[in-house]
């Protein structure tokens, strides 16, 4: 069976997110693909983040009845311990944990994100244990992708003058590595655009995160200005009902 990770703050979660995901499962023929809100970035460290209940909340709401997409628990407070940060490549191996030998495991990304890829915590191990999935947007090349690779895999510069001639699409095969650049998702959304409008109590949150997602930041007050973020230990959550196998995940 084919599975993909897709993690990220999703603070919040919107219908970019959802529609990458299912570009990717058809792209691909990904059975299942797993959300996994972190809830300790390592690039974010010092930055205010919604508490991860709340970000959590809004993620199984957002899949609620979406087939193949599931939302999970891998980097959860519990799962990292006090303190711990939440690097993909540990998160890999507890997925592998999780999954039979057979599955074939992807990662998506979205191409911003992957350009830093060579700070992340053990970047070649991690390109040998996924196949990344890097959604592509226009302007982006072939050399793009080659100038992010980690140093010991990147081709050499003339090579890469070449390819930033190309356009991010299609293929990277190296040995033991493969890397899928799916196709630009044209929706046009960002978590900064939504935050804004729910500090204002704008209108048309339903447009962006889908009703179930904009009704949850409405009752709790997520992204108003002026309003304090509570501690996790005493946020007040407005209650969801997850079905169990999500909330396994």
């Amino acid at each position: 069976m084919n599975v993909a990770l897709f993690g990220g703050t999703f603070d919040p979660i919107h219908r970019g997110h959802l529609a990458v995901a299912k570009a990717a499962q058809q792209e691909y023929g990904i059975k299942q693909v797993l959300f996994v809100p972190s809830s300790s970035p390592p690039h974010k460290r010092g930055q205010t983040l919604t508490p991860f209940i709340h970000r959590y909340a809004m993620v199984s709401l957002a899949l609620s009845g979406e087939e193949g997409l599931i939302p999970s628990l891998l980097e959860s407070p519990e799962q990292l311990g006090e303190g711990g940060a939440a690097y993909s490549i540990d998160t890999v191996r507890r997925a592998r944990t999780e999954l039979k030998r057979s599955d074939r495991l992807f990662f998506i990304i979205g191409i911003d994100a992957f350009l830093d890829l060579p700070k992340w915590r053990e970047p070649v191990p991690l390109l040998r244990e996924v196949e990344f999935i890097v959604a592509s947007r226009p302007g982006y090349s072939l050399g793009d992708i080659g100038d992010a690779l980690p140093e010991s895999l990147r081709p050499p510069e003339p090579v890469r003058r070449v390819l930033r001639k190309q356009a991010a699409k299609g293929q990277v095969v190296l040995p033991g590595i493969t890397i899928h650049l799916l196709p630009d998702v044209s929706e046009r959304v960002s978590a900064t655009q939504i935050r804004n409008a729910a500090a204002r109590r704008g209108g048309h949150l339903e447009k962006l995160v889908g009703a179930p997602v904009a009704e949850y930041i409405r009752k709790t007050g997520l992204y108003r200005s002026g309003v304090e973020a509570k501690s996790e230990k005493r946020d007040k959550v407005v209650p969801i009902a997850l079905p169990k196998r999500q909330q396994s995940s």
